[in-house]
């Protein structure tokens, strides 16, 4: 009895020191991960407590990297340079899973039921669909725009209806992919234009828009109908100048949508093209202080902040969007690579690559408020992602 008395008290000792080492439960609405690319790891932070709270090594080539989420924000699908998909728990600070499933693969998107993770990959071009909870390879669709002729796959973004559009750089065109059976992908082709580099779909899943490189121009799809075929939108407005030399390629996925107009950056031009989401028209153009790379809104639309390709992304001007015009110049930090706004936008997040550093600003006094150390951080993405089409 004393034995057994003893081993009733040990086991009860044990129950309560296990509760007591369990974390207090938390939601993962104010989550994120930041790209540390030098060092093949992420940090899961809050934005709340602007602190770091995990680091997340393992994740091989994050040389340009791309985050996703799972629909409850739980969990963060990296995509890698070097082919790899990794599932990142945020709650725990660990890997979940992680393959290796292409030669070259420059980011990805979730499905929207939440239930399929696709992948964009430069090689083998075309697209892979994966379950999101096992990693499990579902289904392929090789970009083969000609007879043993595969494309690089750009610009990926979700759709409402498990579809997804995308563009093929060397093809010119735009597809679209319907994912209902998730074996048996159908895939609608349209011809874009010269070159569409990276792409993007309005925040209610109606227009996907396509950058062109090879052309001064955009091409625009209308899904809802899509019979129409793509229509070219801002054609030459180079107007035959000579364009600059393009360091970077600026990024049309954290593009701005603020009051019914679309801010835009402008290939080879230091401007910001603005266009009314209406008619598709370009309505005016504000002078910045170099090639813009990320155009992004803040979430309430009033303005919005740009950082620059090298050799000037050391700054970022911050337009508003009510006057059409640069109110500020910033100088966070050098190598300001990526940008993210908290859901509400009172802060904004900028990484510094080559100070080593993520930087925190206040969007209403424009003034340095936190700094995370990290190693040369690049993309920061936040889990409001999780509940946004086109992210």
């Amino acid at each position: 009895m004393r034995r057994a008395a003893t081993l009733v008290a040990a086991a009860a000792t044990l129950l309560l020191g296990a509760c007591a080492a369990t974390p207090e439960p938390r939601g993962t609405g104010d989550l994120g991960l930041v790209i540390e690319r030098s060092t093949g790891q992420v940090a899961v932070v809050s934005h709340t407590s602007r602190e770091r709270l995990a680091t997340v090594p393992g994740l091989g080539d994050l040389s340009h990297a791309h985050v996703t989420y799972s629909r409850d924000g739980r969990y963060g699908y990296v995509f890698g340079r070097d082919g790899g998909l990794t599932k990142v728990d945020l709650l725990r600070g660990r890997i979940d899973r992680r393959i290796v499933q292409a030669g070259n693969s420059i980011g990805g998107s979730i499905s929207q039921d939440g239930r399929l993770v696709v992948a964009q990959n430069y090689e083998p071009g075309g697209l892979k669909v994966f379950d999101a909870d096992t990693l499990e390879l579902l289904s392929e669709v090789p970009a083969e725009y000609a007879p043993g002729q595969r494309s690089k796959v750009v610009g990926l973004a979700d759709l409402p209806g498990q579809r997804f559009a995308y563009a093929l750089f060397e093809a010119g065109e735009i597809w679209v992919t319907d994912l209902s059976d998730p074996r048996a992908p159908k895939t609608q082709r349209y011809p874009a234009g010269r070159q569409p580099y990276d792409g993007l779909v309005t925040p209610d899943g109606r227009h996907f828009i396509a950058g062109l490189f090879g052309e001064d121009g955009l091409a625009l799809l209308d899904l809802w109908h899509p019979e129409r075929g793509v229509q070219k939108i801002l054609a030459g407005y180079g107007r035959g100048e000579e364009p600059l030399p393009v360091y970077k390629m600026p990024h049309l996925r954290g593009w701005a949508v603020a009051g019914g107009h679309a801010y835009l950056p402008a290939i080879g031009r230091h401007e910001v093209l603005v266009v009314d989401t209406r008619t598709w028209q370009e309505v005016a153009r504000i002078p910045v202080h170099s090639q813009p790379v990320f155009v992004m809104a803040r979430p309430d639309g009033r303005q919005v902040w740009v950082n620059f390709a090298f050799p000037d992304n050391g700054t970022v001007q911050v337009i508003d969007t009510v006057a059409r015009e640069v109110v500020d110049t910033l100088q966070p930090g050098r190598a300001i690579l990526h940008m993210e706004f908290t859901p509400r936008g009172e802060a904004v997040w900028l990484s510094s690559r080559d100070d080593n550093k993520v930087v925190v600003y206040d969007t209403e006094s424009r003034r340095e408020v936190a700094g995370l150390p990290a190693a040369h951080p690049s993309g920061i993405f936040f889990t409001s992602r999780a509940v946004r089409i086109g992210f």
